[in-house]
């Protein structure tokens, strides 16, 4: 499944957690800082400014402003592709024998760099948002204090933001969709090749064709999903702790430091620890239910050629299997969606909750409680990964595990045809 694509996955994405890891740390401890000496920005426009003089005027500090923004922009950048060359320059060379290198290695590397600019993206619109809603605020508040031309002006400023966002979003989806068709094809490859060590197994061909295609399809939309939600804890975890400044206070609970982060984060343990408690069971079942499926399809198959297969009551029996399974799916379903939906729904109104005294309290303005309601929902969805994806990756269990007996029957080594020789040979 893996090493089909990737050369020496476990190490590949081993090394890739580490490295991003080292480069996280370097950035925020040392590196952020350093734009002034290591900054080719200069060469494009995009030099640090000199520091400002006291008593600078606010069109002098906003100018000051725009100008650091931009070359620190330029500087993160410039150190992005620095540590992803590395990384792709390195696994490149070590996977040189490798045909698919190019797609495992710097398409993943790719696909990491388009999440993460997309998370920036909705961090820019949460900002965005405080600004707007603080508008509305004041409009609402004193009547005619806001112009419709100002309306209007605020409002055009997210269109960038959302042309860009679009774009990236539809570039994405298209190299993912070509991506994981390389990794498909090479399982594909992979397995026809040794098609003689496994067709009389059952089930081969749904295997090859159909474990593939879905495995490759669940993985584009699990891994993708991960990584958004690691990406989205790293960028809006900051931005909820700096809001908390502005809750002190929870209910029933008294006071609590960095009291939105405390709620997020344990209304989440909570919810993946209660889905995984009721969905202890179907992993179990969905691999079972493609086991009675592949039963019961096979028989059909071999019917098509010999009138002596696929006799009635040996399909009704077949069936039954299929039907008791089915039936059991349904029943642990139910009790599964119920804690599902129901968690879902009620943490809606958490953050509202969490919110109640300092709302009462007035102790922010519109504009603010929608970068807090946002950013919230960003880190809580970024928590919640196993609670949003439970029945998908009770899916791709099964598929991976029908798909591990198939290559462990492949990897076996047929038996001896004289045993006895072989002792003598031996």
């Amino acid at each position: 499944m893996f090493a089909s694509f990737f050369s020496k996955p476990k190490w590949l994405f081993l090394s890739f957690s580490v490295w991003a890891l080292f480069c996280v740390i370097g950035w925020y401890s040392v590196l952020q800082d350093m734009g002034n000496s290591l900054s080719l920005g200069g060469l494009f426009g995009f030099s640090f400014p000199q520091a400002l003089a006291e008593g600078a005027d606010d069109a002098a500090q906003a100018a000051f402003a725009a100008a650091q923004g931009s070359a620190q922009d330029f500087w993160f950048y410039q150190y992005m592709l620095v540590a992803y060359g590395l990384f792709c320059g390195v696994w490149l060379y070590i996977a040189r024998d490798n045909r698919w290198a190019k797609w495992s290695v710097v398409g993943s590397a790719l696909i990491v760099f388009i999440t993460w600019f997309q998370v920036q993206v909705s961090v820019m619109l949460n900002e965005w948002y405080g600004g707007f809603y603080d508008l509305i605020q004041n409009a609402l508040g004193d009547p005619g204090s806001i112009g419709i031309g100002e309306y209007y002006a605020e409002l055009s400023t997210v269109a960038i933001i959302i042309m860009v966002a679009v774009a990236v979003a539809v570039f994405n989806r298209f190299f993912v969709s070509h991506y994981v068709f390389r990794w498909r094809t090479a399982m594909n490859e992979h397995y026809t090749a040794n098609w003689h060590k496994v067709r009389h197994i059952e089930g081969a061909s749904q295997r090859i064709q159909e474990d593939t295609m879905r495995f490759a399809t669940i993985m584009e939309t699990l891994g993708v999903s991960f990584l958004d939600s690691i990406m989205t804890l790293i960028a809006f975890l900051p931005i909820l702790w700096g809001l908390s400044s502005y809750v002190t206070e929870l209910p029933l609970i008294g006071e609590v430091p960095q009291a939105l982060v405390f709620v997020a984060i344990i209304w989440s343990i909570f919810g993946t620890g209660l889905l995984a408690l009721a969905g202890i069971k179907l992993p179990g079942l969905e691999f079972n239910n493609q086991k009675v499926e592949a039963a019961y399809r096979k028989e059909l198959v071999y019917g098509e050629d010999n009138e002596h297969r696929a006799q009635p009551y040996t399909l009704s029996e077949l069936f039954g299997y299929v039907r008791i399974n089915y039936f059991r799916l349904y029943k642990n379903y139910l009790y599964f969606n119920v804690v599902r939906y129901g968690y879902l729904n009620v943490g809606q109104f958490v953050p509202l909750i969490a919110l109640a005294p300092a709302i009462i309290a007035g102790a922010f303005t519109l504009g603010i409680m929608q970068r807090i309601l946002n950013a919230f929902n960003q880190v809580e969805n970024s928590f919640q990964y196993l609670v949003n994806s439970w029945t998908t990756i009770v899916e791709l269990q099964s598929i991976y595990k029908r798909l591990k007996a198939f290559e462990h029957e492949l990897n076996t080594p047929p038996p001896l045809a004289n045993p006895e020789a072989a002792e003598k040979v031996g």
